[in-house]
């Protein structure tokens, strides 16, 4: 039985802080057949570390205003949004957070956005 690949696009953020501006980065798009388990990931220049600001994950789907999905600071301080199933779910290695959706199903197929911050953050531009 052939199973239809589900492009999953990300868009990046910037993040501009009083002092330096992070630059957010995430590859053009994943793909992965329905029951698999992708990982899309969220790079952050200029020695930023993931555990200390923590990383944000919404969904969008055409039409829709963005879903929020979940925030990840560590694996003893991460939530989801309401009605988000836990085949959702967040990590980070330094300055990369990732999130990974297992047993993808085809709803999943949408643009995926992460989202970044410091307490120092004076505005936030969307590219």
């Amino acid at each position: 039985m052939a199973l239809c690949a589900l492009p999953l696009c990300l868009l990046g953020l910037f993040l501009a802080g009083s002092c330096a501006q992070h630059v957010v980065t995430q590859p053009p798009s994943v793909s992965g057949s329905p029951g698999q388990t992708v990982k899309l990931s969220c790079s952050v220049s200029g020695g930023y570390s993931i555990s200390s600001y923590g990383i944000g994950w919404y969904q969008q789907t055409p039409g829709n205003p963005p879903r929020y999905l979940l925030y990840y600071f560590s694996d003893s301080s991460t939530g989801r949004g309401t009605g988000v199933p836990d085949r959702f779910s967040g990590s980070a290695s330094g300055s990369v957070g990732y999130l990974t959706i297992s047993g993808l199903q085809a709803e999943d197929d949408a643009d995926y956005y992460c989202l970044t911050w410091d307490n120092s953050a004076k505005m936030l531009t969307v590219v």
